[in-house]
C-alpha cells in the first residue's frame, strides 16, 4: 500500500502499536520518577526537588522547558546522582528497555557517559557490564509481557571533559557485547568536536561507528566539523541544517552547499522535536524543520532524546508530528525504515528487523484499519476473528 492510497491519520492506539525504532535516547535522560525517588532514597541524596514521584516528573519538566540547552542540562545532575552503583545501573536499563517496549518500540540505542557512573567508585567497565545487564534483562521482561524490543549502547563522552578517546577505546572493546556505537554529548558552544580528534580517528582506524551530537544549539559550523572534521556516521540532532536552506518568495527552494552535501550522503540526522522545543532549536512542532526535511527527502529519524526532561515516548513525538503535518501510518513507517537503515548492527540485521518486523507491522495495521472500514461501510462487525474459519 502506498502513501498516495493510505491517506488516513493514525489514532494515539495505532501510534502506539506501530513498531518503531529509536536511535537517540538518553539512558538518564528517562528515568521512571518513581525510580528517581526510590534511588534516591537508597543511596541517601538528600537533594531532589521533590520527593513525590508525580510532582518531581512535573518538576523535571518544567525545569526541562526553559528554552535553553545548558539549563536543560542542569537537570541531569538528580538523575546521574541516583546511577552510581550497580544495582540501580541494572534497574534503570531493565526499566528503560521495559518502557520503550511497552510503547511499541523493537529496536533502539540507548547513550549514556560511563565516565559519569564512577563516584560510588564503580570503574568503566562495570558501569558499561551492569547496563547491558540491564538491558538484556528488560528484554526479557518485554518478551514475557508480549512485546519484542532490541536494545543495543552508545558510550558517550562529555564534550567538556577530557576522556573521549578512553570511552572510545572502551566502546571498541565491547563492541560485540551489547555497545553498537559511540557519542559525544554536552553543550555545544565552546566545546567544538574538533577538540576530539583523537577518539573520533581512532574509531574510524577501527571501523567503528559513531555519532555526534551536533546542529542542536549550535549552527552550520558545528555540523560542518562534525562531519568534515570528524567524520560522523549521524547527526545528533542537526535541525540546524535548514539555516543553509534558502525558500523564495515563489515556495522555490535552494539548498547550500552543507545542506546539499547532507541530503546526497544520506546523513542521518536523529531529530528530536519536543526537545528541540525545550531547548529554543524549535519554536513548535507545526514549525519544527522536520516537516520541510521531510519534504525534501533528508535521512530524518523521530526520537526521544531525554523521555523524563520531555515528558514523551515515541508514541507523542508521533503524535505531535501527525498533528501537526497531517502524517499517516505511511509516513510513520517512512520515518522508522529511515532509523532501522541507520542504525549502528550489522546490514544483514537492520534488513531483517525492516522486512520481518516493521514493513509487516505496519502492513497488518493498514489491513485492521481497512477491514473495519470495509466493516462499517457494510454494517457488518469490526472484529476480524468473527470471520476466521
Amino acid at each position: 500500500m502506498t502513501s498516495e492510497t493510505f491517506t488516513t491519520q493514525p489514532t494515539e492506539e495505532q501510534i502506539r502499536r506501530a513498531p518503531k525504532v529509536l536511535l537517540h535516547d538518553h539512558l538518564d535522560g528517562g528515568l521512571r520518577p518513581a525510580t528517581v525517588v526510590d534511588l534516591a532514597r537508597d543511596a541517601g541524596y538528600d537533594r531532589l526537588p521533590e520527593t513525590e514521584p508525580e510532582a518531581l516528573g512535573r518538576w523535571f519538566r518544567e525545569a526541562a522547558d526553559s528554552g535553553s540547552l545548558e539549563r536543560y542540562l542542569e537537570t541531569f545532575a538528580h538523575t546521574v546522582a541516583v546511577m552510581q552503583s550497580r544495582e540501580a545501573l541494572v534497574r534503570v536499563a531493565a526499566e528503560c528497555a521495559e518502557d520503550l517496549a511497552a510503547d511499541g518500540v523493537v529496536y533502539a540505542e540507548v547513550r549514556y557517559a560511563p565516565e559519569q557512573h564512577l563516584e560510588a567508585g564503580l570503574t568503566l567497565e562495570e558501569v558499561v557490564e551492569a547496563v547491558n545487564e540491564g538491558f538484556r534483562e528488560g528484554e526479557l521482561r518485554a518478551a514475557a509481557a508480549g512485546h519484542r524490543i532490541r536494545v543495543a549502547a552508545l558510550l558517550t563522552a562529555m564534550r567538556h571533559a577530557a576522556r573521549a578517546l578512553e570511552i572510545a577505546e572502551l566502546a571498541n572493546r565491547y563492541r560485540d557485547s551489547g555497545v553498537a556505537g559511540f557519542d559525544i554529548a554536552g553543550a555545544e558552544a565552546g566545546h567544538p568536536p574538533t577538540r576530539h580528534l583523537d577518539a573520533f580517528e581512532y574509531l574510524k582506524r577501527e571501523n567503528n561507528h559513531f555519532t555526534i551530537h551536533a546542529g542542536e544549539s549550535f549552527g552550520l559550523p558545528s555540523i560542518w566539523q562534525a562531519l568534515q572534521w570528524c567524520g560522523a556516521d549521524r547527526l545528533g540532532h542537526g535541525v540546524r541544517i535548514v539555516d543553509d536552506v534558502t525558500i523564495a518568495d515563489d515556495g522555490t527552494v535552494e539548498l547550500g552547499r552543507l545542506a546539499a552535501y547532507v541530503r546526497d550522503k544520506r546523513v542521518p540526522l536523529e531529530m528530536c522535536p519536543t526537545s528541540n522545543l525545550q531547548t529554543g532549536a524549535a519554536t513548535s512542532y507545526a514549525e519544527h524543520p522536520i516537516g520541510l526535511l521531510r519534504t525534501l527527502h533528508y535521512r530524518v529519524t523521530v526520537n526521544t532524546d531525554n523521555r523524563l526532561m520531555s515528558g514523551t515516548s515515541m508514541t507523542r513525538e508521533f503524535a505531535h508530528l501527525v498533528e501537526a503535518f497531517g502524517y499517516t501510518l505511511d509516513d510513520m513507517q517512512w520515518f522508522t525504515v529511515n532509523a532501522m537503515k541507520s542504525a549502528f548492527i550489522p546490514f544483514d540485521e537492520r534488513l531483517a528487523m525492516i522486512n520481518d518486523v516493521i514493513k509487516p507491522g505496519y502492513a497488518e495495521l493498514k489491513s485492521a484499519w481497512l477491514f473495519r472500514q470495509t466493516a462499517a461501510d457494510h454494517s457488518l462487525t469490526s472484529d476480524p476473528a468473527a470471520y476466521q474459519g
